[in-house]
């Protein structure tokens, strides 16, 4: 395997098996992490107008964490997709699911390495939502797999006030802005602001691939709600809808468009690269190593222009 871990890829594995299933579920999923070690696994199901999805929330503590009663930083880990199955449409897991995958891969990963002695400072939250059954809809160049919730319920279930930063790991494959086998991080968005790519986390990129870091661009229609008719490249920055906390965005890419109903189109080499990116970042955030902004530049960017917090609302529509 190029560039990777035999460990992570591991935990990978172990995902894609859990998830690629027409009755995967939040329990499953569940079992197999409180298995694992972790204790702390909620699961709610929630019915929306595309039907049911099971949201999941783990916690796993740090020795400096707030669950501890030190004041270690929390990272938020959130996967986010519609769906992990486009069922009856498509047999198999599809394209859209990574995001699952990945979120789930990093806590398999984590609860072993505290087993191994190998705790991180900080705590870190991990939320995603598991629906086979998701529906389709139209989109150029390709169709999407949308949630069966709306964004607003995906954001009061899978974002926490308690993180302090938020990696986002979404599918970006059903474009043609960038073309690029691999991942793509997105540039720090924060309270309707797009803010430089950080560069701690370009640090990390490049370590992770042994390659020159990969951007992706973004718009400021795509800090906005889905709701609101505006195209979208996709969710990958929704969370921060919702938060203050700075959001980054874990872009699943390829070099030509695949839409995210596509089946068999998922590598688990590119998803254990995101996923070991992921852990690295959570590695340095909660030791304090690790900065998704200048603050400095943060609080001068709000002394000459204000705030950008209508894009994190429907306007004024």
């Amino acid at each position: 395997m190029e560039q990777g871990d035999a460990l992570t890829f591991s935990s990978t594995l172990q995902a894609l098996d859990l998830l690629d299933s027409a009755r995967a579920s939040g329990e499953r999923v569940a079992r197999a992490i409180r298995e694992a070690g972790i204790d702390a696994v909620e699961v709610a199901r929630v019915t929306g107008a595309g039907g049911p999805t099971d949201f999941i929330r783990i916690r796993v503590p740090g020795t400096a964490g707030r669950t501890a009663g030190g004041s270690a930083p929390t990272l938020g880990i959130i996967g986010i997709l519609g769906g992990i199955g486009a069922r009856p449409h498509q047999v198999g897991m599809v394209s859209d699911a990574d995001g699952a995958t990945a979120a789930i891969a990093c806590a398999l990963k984590l609860a072993k390495m505290r087993r191994e002695g190998d705790a991180l400072p900080g705590d870190v939250l991990i939320s995603t939502h598991i629906c086979p059954t998701a529906p389709l809809k139209p989109h150029e160049p390709v169709p999407f797999v949308t949630s069966p919730v709306s964004g607003e319920v995906l954001n009061r279930e899978q974002v926490r006030p308690e993180m302090d930063a938020i990696v986002a790991v979404v599918t970006t494959r059903g474009n043609r802005v960038i073309n690029h086998r691999g991942f793509a991080i997105s540039p720090t968005v924060k309270a309707g602001w797009i803010l430089r790519p950080a560069p701690d986390l370009l640090d990390i990129q490049q370590n992770v691939t042994g390659k020159l870091p990969v951007v992706l661009p973004l718009t400021m229609p795509d800090l906005t709600p889905n709701s609101n008719g505006l195209y979208h490249l996709n969710t990958v920055v929704e969370p921060a809808q919702v938060t203050d906390a700075p959001v980054v965005g874990v872009a699943l890419t390829s070099a030509v468009p695949v839409a995210g109903s596509a089946t068999g189109a998922s590598p688990a080499s590119d998803i254990e690269q995101a996923v070991r990116f992921t852990l690295e970042v959570a590695k340095a955030f909660g030791a304090g190593r690790c900065r998704f902004h200048d603050e400095a530049e943060w609080a001068r960017i709000q002394a000459l222009y204000g705030s950008m917090k209508i894009l994190q609302t429907p306007g004024r529509q």
